[in-house]
C-alpha cells in the first residue's frame, strides 16, 4: 500500500466518526414486524399517512414564518414603517401601486437621510444580524451550520450522526436562518430549509414506535420531508419530488416516491393557504412569461449553458480550498469569520443595486418582463437609455456575488447555495439579454433577427434570459438536470420554455462532464470525510483482499469468560466481532451433524494448530445488552464465569458413549432458539436465566449465524455494489470456511483515500486545471491541422501527376 501523507491520514481519520445501519437486519425485524401485524396492517398504513401529513403542515408553516421574517429583517436594514414597526416595507406600503414606487410611500422612513450614515446603519444591521446567528451556532447548536444536503445524503444513506436531526438544531436552524439572510451574506436558505424539513420529518416519526423502531421508515419520511422542503422553497412540489430521487435517495421506492409527493403536496398547501406576502406567490421571484422565443436565440441560449458549467466547475474547485483554509486556520474563529464576511459584503454590496438587496427580490426583478415598467429605483431596468449601464452594472454584480459565494458558502452559519448561484446566473443572463436586445435594435435588418415581427417591439425578452441563466448556474453547481427543468417550469408555468430549458442545462452538463467537475453536495461529502459510497463509484481490477482489514478482534466458540469480554469490550472501538473456531486438519468441522465426528474434532482442536473457521458475527451492542439481562435475571455474574459464543452440540445416539475427559454442552430447546430479528421486549426471559447443567452463559442466540461473507478473491467492484445496494454493516471474507478478513464501507473508502486507483475519471486538478485542459485543446487542433495538411499534400502530389 503506497504510503500516505500527513493530510490523507487526517483526511482517513475522519472515516472513523459514523455509526452504520445494518440494512440487512433492520429489514429481518421489519419482516417480523409485518408478520406480527398481521389483521392490523390497514391502521399502521393509516399512521403513516398521518404522520406524512402532520409533517407536511409542520414544514409549511415553519416555511411561512421563516419567509415573514426574513422579509421584515431584510428591510430594516433600510428603515421602519410609521404605521407599525412589525411591518416590512411591502406590507407597509400596501396601497402604492407599483412594486418599485416606494419613493413615494409616506410610512416608509428610512434611518437617516444622509448617505454615509445610512450606508452605517446598514453595515452596522449585517454585522450584528451575522454575529447573532454565528454565536447561536456555535454556542448552542453546531450541526445548524452549512446547508445539511451533504449529511442529509448520507443519513438516508444508512449512516447515523447523532443530534443532526434533532430539536435544537431545528430551533436554532429556524431562528438562525432569517438572520443571515438579512444580513446579506452570499448564502441562501433553500439548502437549510432541506435541513429543517428532515429536522421536522425526524422529530415527527420519532413520536410514532412504528418509525421510531425502524431505522428504513424513519428514513422514508426524512426522504419525504426533504422533497417538501424543496417544494416550498421555490414552491414546486413535483420539482421537491424529483430532488429527492435525484440527489437526496440512495435507494427510492414507489411507495417512498408517493409519499414524498403527499408530504411536498400538504406543505406547499400550507404554504398557499399561509400566503407569507399577500400577492398569491410562493416564492417572491415567481413570474410568468407570455411570449414565444426564436430558434436563433439558441444561440445565445448556449451561452449560458456554457457560463453554467463554467461557473459551478469555478466555485466548487476554489470553494474547496477555502473550505480547506477554513478548516485549518480559522477553524476557532467561526463568529468573527461570518461578521467580517458579513461586514465586507455589505460594504461591497451596499453600492450595487443588485448586491443591495435580497437575492430573492433581485431575482424577482431580473426576471422581469419588459412593459410599461420604467419607474424608479430597481424598475428602470427596462428603460433602453440606460441600458449599457445596467449591462456593466450587472456584469460587476455577477463577478462581485461569484466570489462572495466561493468564500462565503461554508462558514459556520446556516448557509445554502442554490439561490445565490441563482442569483449569479440572472444577473449574467439579464445582461446577455440586454446586449441582445440592443444588437437587435440597433441591427432590426440583420438576417439574424429575420424571423421577429417588425411590428413587435419586443423580439428579445431580458427577463427569460435571466431565468435560463438561474437554471444554468444552479445546475452546474448542483449537477442535476431533470429537477431544474421541473423547478423552472413550475417558477414560471411557460410550458414554451422547457425545450430552451432542457437545451441551456445539457449544454452545462456537458461542460461539466468535459471539466469532470462533481456537484457541489458530494465533494462536501468527501472534503468532511462521510462515508458514503456513490453510485458512480467503480474500482476494478482490485480484490476484496487488498482492501479487508486482517488485524480482526475475534471471540473464540469457547475459552473466553465473562471479565475477558468485558475487557474486549471496553479496550476496542469496533462494532461487532467474529466468532470463530479451530478446524483440525483432516478432521469434519465441529458444526458436523456427527456427533462421533464432533466430539473427535473438539478435542483435536486442543492440541493441533489451524486456522479459525468462521462460525457467525456478534455484535458488540448485543453483547452488553446480554451481559445486563444476565446480571438483571440472576442478580450479579461471577467474572470468572465461561461465556458459551459457539453452538450446541446435537445429543448423542443412545449407544455413543460421553467421553469423559471433557465436559459436554448439549442443545436444548431454550438454548436452541434464535433470537435473530425478534424485538428487545420480546425475547423470553428464559434465554436469560442460566439452568443448573450449563457450564457458562449462552451466548449463541445472538449470534448471527449467517453474515454475509464472500471469497478473498472477490473483485472489489461487486463488494462495493453489495454494499450499495444491500447495505450491510460489514462483510466477513473467508476462504473455504475459513476467517481471513473483513471489510466495511470505511475500509473501502479508505483505499481509495490513500491508494487513488485509477478506475475513475480524472479530475479538473488531476488533468491539469485550464493549462491542462488548453494543452490538450492545442494538441487536438495540431493534430487535426497535420491531417488536413496532409491531405492537402496527397491531394496536391496527385494533381501534378496528372
Amino acid at each position: 500500500m503506497a504510503s500516505a501523507t500527513e493530510d490523507e491520514l487526517e483526511e482517513i481519520k475522519r472515516y472513523e466518526d459514523f455509526t452504520t445501519v445494518d440494512w440487512i437486519q433492520d429489514s429481518i425485524l421489519e419482516r417480523n414486524r409485518r408478520i406480527r401485524a398481521g389483521k392490523h396492517r390497514w391502521t399502521e398504513l393509516g399512521q403513516t399517512w398521518l404522520v406524512v401529513s402532520i409533517v407536511g403542515l409542520g414544514i409549511g408553516l415553519n416555511a411561512t414564518l421563516i419567509s415573514i421574517v426574513t422579509e421584515w429583517l431584510s428591510d430594516i436594514k433600510m428603515g421602519y414603517c410609521a404605521d407599525g414597526w412589525w411591518l416590512n416595507e411591502q406590507f407597509c406600503c400596501w396601497e402604492i401601486e407599483g412594486e418599485d414606487e416606494t419613493d413615494a410611500c409616506d410610512s416608509w422612513h428610512p434611518w437617516s437621510e444622509v448617505g454615509p450614515a445610512r450606508w452605517l446603519i446598514y453595515v452596522m444591521c449585517a454585522a450584528s444580524f451575522s454575529f447573532v446567528a454565528a454565536h447561536l451556532v456555535r454556542s448552542l447548536a453546531k450541526y445548524a451550520a452549512g446547508s445539511g444536503i451533504s449529511e442529509i445524503k448520507c443519513i438516508l444513506a444508512g449512516f447515523t450522526m447523532k443530534r443532526f436531526l434533532g430539536f435544537s438544531t431545528l430551533f436554532i436552524k429556524s431562528l438562525t436562518l432569517p438572520l443571515v439572510i438579512a444580513s446579506g451574506l452570499s448564502v441562501g436558505k433553500e439548502g437549510p430549509s432541506v435541513h429543517v424539513a428532515c429536522c421536522i420529518g425526524y422529530i415527527v416519526a420519532g413520536w410514532f414506535p412504528k418509525f421510531a423502531s425502524s431505522q428504513a421508515k424513519i428514513r422514508q419520511v426524512v426522504t419525504a420531508a426533504s422533497a417538501a422542503g424543496v417544494a416550498v422553497a421555490f414552491g414546486s412540489p413535483i420539482g421537491g419530488v424529483l430532488f429527492s430521487i435525484e440527489e437526496m435517495s440512495h435507494n427510492f421506492s414507489i411507495k417512498t416516491m408517493w409519499r414524498s409527493f403527499f408530504c411536498a403536496l400538504v406543505a406547499t398547501f400550507t404554504l398557499s393557504a399561509m400566503n407569507p406576502f399577500r400577492t398569491g406567490k410562493l416564492v417572491l421571484f415567481q413570474v410568468t412569461y407570455d411570449r414565444d422565443w426564436h430558434f436563433f436565440e439558441i444561440i445565445f441560449f448556449v451561452i449560458l449553458g456554457i457560463f453554467g458549467g463554467l461557473y459551478g466547475a469555478f466555485v466548487v474547485k476554489f470553494n474547496l480550498q477555502v473550505a480547506a483554509f477554513r478548516r485549518k486556520y480559522l477553524q476557532s474563529h467561526a463568529v468573527a469569520e461570518a461578521v467580517i464576511l458579513a461586514v465586507v459584503t455589505a460594504m461591497i454590496g451596499y453600492f450595487n443595486r443588485f448586491l443591495r438587496i435580497d437575492m430573492t427580490e433581485s431575482m424577482a426583478i431580473l426576471f422581469r418582463e419588459c412593459d410599461a415598467s420604467t419607474g424608479g429605483g430597481t424598475g428602470d431596468i427596462c428603460q433602453t437609455s440606460i441600458q449599457w449601464r445596467l449591462a456593466n452594472s450587472l456584469l460587476l454584480a455577477t463577478i462581485i456575488r461569484t466570489a462572495l459565494v466561493v468564500i462565503s458558502y461554508g462558514c459556520k452559519v446556516p448557509a445554502g447555495i442554490f439561490v445565490p448561484s441563482m442569483a449569479v446566473g440572472a444577473s449574467f443572463g439579464r445582461m446577455v439579454g440586454i446586449m441582445v436586445r440592443a444588437t437587435y435594435r440597433a441591427y432590426p435588418q440583420s438576417g439574424i433577427f429575420a424571423y421577429c415581427d417588425p411590428n413587435s417591439p419586443a423580439c428579445i425578452t431580458p427577463g427569460t434570459y435571466a431565468f435560463l441563466g438561474a437554471a444554468a448556474a444552479l445546475s452546474g453547481v448542483m449537477r442535476i438536470t431533470v429537477t431544474v427543468v421541473v423547478i423552472m417550469f413550475e417558477l414560471t408555468g411557460a410550458l414554451t420554455y422547457i425545450l430552451p430549458t432542457m437545451i441551456v442545462l445539457l449544454v452545462t452538463k456537458a461542460v461539466g462532464d468535459l471539466l469532470g467537475t462533481n456537484g457541489i453536495a458530494d465533494e462536501m461529502i468527501r472534503f468532511n470525510g462521510f462515508p458514503f459510497l456513490e453510485k458512480e463509484d467503480h474500482a476494478y481490477g482490485v480484490d476484496v483482499s487488498a482492501v479487508m482489514r486482517t488485524d480482526l478482534y475475534t471471540v473464540p466458540a469457547e475459552g473466553m469468560r465473562v471479565r475477558d469480554v468485558e475487557a474486549l469490550i471496553s479496550s476496542t472501538d469496533v462494532k461487532g466481532f467474529p466468532v470463530v473456531s479451530a478446524v483440525a486438519s483432516g478432521s469434519d468441522s465441529s458444526l458436523s451433524s456427527s456427533w462421533s465426528g464432533a466430539m473427535a474434532a473438539a478435542e483435536a482442536s486442543e492440541n493441533l494448530d489451524r486456522k479459525p473457521t468462521l462460525l457467525g458475527y456478534i455484535g458488540k451492542t448485543e453483547l452488553n445488552f446480554v451481559l445486563d439481562k444476565f446480571r438483571q435475571t440472576s442478580g450479579s455474574l461471577d467474572p470468572e464465569t465461561p461465556c458459551l459464543f459457539g453452538p450446541p452440540l446435537p445429543p448423542p445416539p443412545p449407544s455413543a458413549p460421553i467421553s469423559a475427559s471433557r465436559p459436554t454442552r448439549l442443545a436444548s430447546n431454550r438454548v436452541d432458539e434464535l433470537v435473530q430479528g425478534i424485538e428487545e421486549g420480546e425475547i423470553p426471559e428464559t434465554l436469560f436465566e442460566r439452568p443448573d447443567a450449563s457450564s457458562g452463559v449462552e451466548l449463541w442466540p445472538w449470534v448471527n449465524q449467517a453474515p454475509m461473507t464472500v471469497s478473498s478473491q472477490l473483485p472489489l467492484e461487486i463488494v462495493m455494489q453489495l454494499f450499495k445496494r444491500m447495505g450491510p454493516r460489514v462483510i466477513l471474507v473467508e476462504d473455504f470456511g475459513c476467517l481471513v478478513g473483513l471489510v466495511t464501507v470505511k475500509d473501502v473508502l479508505r483505499f481509495i483515500a490513500m491508494e487513488k486507483p485509477g478506475y475513475h475519471h480524472p479530475s479538473w486538478d488531476e488533468r491539469g486545471g485550464l493549462d491542462g485542459l488548453l494543452e490538450e485543446l492545442w494538441t487536438t487542433v495540431k493534430g487535426l491541422i497535420s491531417r488536413v495538411g496532409e491531405g492537402f499534400a496527397r491531394i496536391g502530389r496527385r494533381w501534378a501527376r496528372r
